[in-house]
């Protein structure tokens, strides 16, 4: 029981961690002559209490394992907020570049219930008459289902993450059009960097938040030219947001064409120790793109969160009409051959929508990837250390492994005995910058 203990409480919370079967075998190898000497350590997932290795999931998603998402949500954080104020190998004159935090909604499908908003933030009635709360069920579904545009609403989502790359090369065209500068020119002498994130509203179309920054023509590493202002990439965005089209499918003669929707929300981002008024701060808006790095379809509209396998399964589901129906519009799509690239059935519990969540520039900042890294090899540190001896200057270690997929999750007792456990260190509480 000890030794199960143990080995759950290596999982940091992680409720549908991977098993794995196979082993490992560290080596001691001698760096100065090669010769491979005493076997130091193996692990046998047989000899494990768990009867296998348990790894963590990893689930970006709140809504699957909520320790992994706070995980994934920390580290979107640490990369937004080092792209805005520097850290994490970017240079801390990026706080002084102009940077904006922009909105991208979708377009109208048809009236939905909502609760429009009056002077001083009054909330008005609805379409339907009523005067809803803020966590009313039927807030984003079709106030008219019959003549909502299902087909369109689908194919939107199915279309965001493109007509985003089509905005991102506009808006460069503009930026440099706004510089006097040719696109050519426009590479010797700025660059411009983003970080996004896409979220459903409640009517279950995504929408993009942004992050969006000017620097010099080396990236962050180099000062934006004098003329970079955040009011010229402001009007730049605008400009670009308008003009960006991507053209869709053409089904039963009809022809769709998707742009962005009619709202866009750009506000300067500020410093850190900016104070009052209604400006954003770079730490406001690092930790609201975090909240929504780790949410998905089911968030908002309580649609599934892991892909179907039959259209029969809708029927088994509880959620609303107009959830149900953007999933079986979705399904009935990916029938169609001439849509096959958009794999609907695959996505289909999006809502059509198979792009990543969080997505960056190459120059915007640090990776996730690093930042895993950089866990990783802190740990591998802390436990070299605890064993160094007075030769391992010369020494190094060889590492034998093979493991295989052995299946997912707790068994009952074993999920029993993980909710007896202490949270693991940094699994709760506000972001940090450990």
């Amino acid at each position: 029981m000890p030794g199960l203990l143990r080995q759950l409480s290596g999982l940091g919370g992680c409720t549908q961690p991977i098993r794995l079967d196979g082993h490992r075998a560290e080596y001691d190898v001698n760096t100065r002559t090669g010769e491979i000497g005493n076997l130091l350590h193996r692990l046998d997932s047989a000899g494990l209490p768990a009867g296998h290795l348990l790894v963590r999931c990893n689930n970006r998603r709140t809504t699957r394992c909520a320790a992994c998402s706070e995980v994934y949500r920390r580290d979107t954080f640490h990369l937004i907020t080092s792209g805005l104020r520097g850290g994490k190998g970017v240079p801390e004159q990026v706080a002084a570049h102009p940077r904006v935090f922009a909105t991208f909604t979708a377009p109208g499908f048809g009236p939905v219930h909502n609760r429009p908003t009056g002077p001083a933030g009054s909330v008005r009635r609805c379409r339907c008459g009523a005067l809803h709360d803020q966590d009313d069920d039927v807030l984003g579904t079709a106030l008219a289902p019959d003549t909502y545009d299902y087909e369109a609403a689908v194919l939107w989502n199915a279309h965001a993450g493109p007509l985003w790359r089509r905005f991102s090369t506009y808006l460069r065209r503009e930026v440099a059009k706004r510089a006097g500068l040719s696109q050519r020119e426009f590479r010797e002498h700025a660059w411009v960097s983003f970080a996004k994130v896409a979220e459903y509203q409640k009517r279950g179309a995504v929408h993009f938040h942004a992050v969006i920054r000017i620097d010099g023509p080396e990236g962050g590493d180099t000062p934006p030219p004098a003329w970079a202002t955040a009011e010229l990439l402001t009007d730049a965005i605008r400009a670009a947001a308008t003009g960006a089209r991507v053209d869709g499918p053409v089904i039963d003669g009809r022809a769709h064409v998707f742009a962005f929707g009619r709202q866009l929300d750009i506000r300067t981002i500020r410093g850190a120790d900016f104070d009052g008024g209604q400006e954003l701060t770079d730490r406001a808006v690092a930790a609201y793109i975090a909240k929504y790095a780790t949410k998905g379809a089911e968030t908002a509209t309580g649609a599934l969160d892991r892909p179907l396998k039959f259209l029969a399964e809708l029927a088994q589901l509880d959620i609303c009409d107009h959830t149900r129906r953007l999933i079986r519009t979705a399904w009935m799509l990916g029938n169609r051959k001439d849509l096959e690239e958009l794999r609907l059935h695959a996505w289909a519990h999006m809502l059509g929508f198979r792009g990543h969540f969080s997505t960056k520039s190459r120059r915007y900042s640090t990776t996730l990837g690093a930042l895993r890294t950089a866990r990783a090899e802190w740990r591998r540190a802390q436990a070299m250390a605890a064993t160094a001896d007075a030769e391992s200057e010369q020494h190094t270690t060889l590492v034998l492994a093979h493991w295989v997929y052995a299946g997912t999750g707790l068994t009952d007792a074993e999920a029993w005995l993980a909710e007896t456990l202490a949270p693991a260190p940094g699994t709760e509480g506000e972001p940090t910058h450990g």
